[in-house]
């Protein structure tokens, strides 16, 4: 039975990283209240959903599930697959200019399906992801227009959109440079020190991957230093 409507509702996508963390205090902010959603989908390491765990805490979502979804049996991307190496950082000009190999083919496809029906459950009016179309690594699946097609079709596929109560899908980091994220995640008081961006894990971030590379570019020109550490 779907939940009744007290107050604006958001199913917010937690990965543990910077950008899903400012993005869900962005809902926060804009008096919503957090459904958290994080995905045990067989990457490397798992302690990207332990900072999803302490940023739910942080931002007191309603409730916070972590959904077993086995993208790791398919293989392809070496963040599922030991067998292919996570590689360091090229040089700045090249990164976002192909789809690198820690692509997780139909991730966000998947993971956006799975908020949606959520969404339908707590009758949530927002699905909000903190994908990145600017200072990012080139998946496909963090474009505008993938974002606005996925939305379409929710608005075709479930019964709450039928009945008049259709789903919108929120990014509102689409647009921002790194630094504008950091900057807006400090206005926010995001809980980033709780954060884990690293492809590689081990007890603390490698510094090189493309992820640590981004991030640390966003907090030096932000002229801000890093809660979390960073490398």
């Amino acid at each position: 039975m779907l939940a009744d409507v007290a107050k604006a509702r958001a199913v917010v996508l937690l990965s543990g990283g910077l950008d899903s963390c400012t993005a869900a205090a962005w809902a926060k902010a804009q008096g919503n209240d957090l459904y958290a959603l994080s995905f045990d989908y067989g990457q490397r390491h798992k302690r990207e959903l332990q900072g999803a765990q302490d940023v739910a805490k942080a931002l007191k979502a309603k409730a916070h599930h972590v959904l077993k979804v086995p993208l790791g049996q398919l293989g392809a991307s070496a963040l599922t697959d030991r067998k292919i190496e996570v590689p360091d950082a090229g040089p700045a000009s090249s990164i976002g200019s192909r789809i690198p190999v820690t692509y997780v083919p139909a991730r966000n496809t998947i993971f956006l399906s799975l908020a949606l029906g959520y969404a339908e459950v707590v009758a949530a009016q927002a699905i909000v992801i903190g994908a990145n179309a600017v200072d990012y690594s080139g998946y496909p699946d963090c474009r505008p227009e993938y974002l606005a097609a996925f939305e379409r079709m929710a608005n075709l596929a479930t019964k709450a959109a039928v009945e008049g109560h259709p789903v919108r899908i929120q990014a509102p980091l689409l647009h921002l440079t790194k630094p504008e994220i950091v900057r807006l995640a400090v206005e926010l008081k995001a809980p980033i020190s709780k954060t884990w961006s690293c492809y590689r894990g081990g007890r603390a971030p490698c510094g090189r991957c493309e992820s640590c590379v981004l991030r640390r570019r966003g907090f030096v020109d932000a002229g801000i230093a890093d809660p979390a550490g960073g490398a």
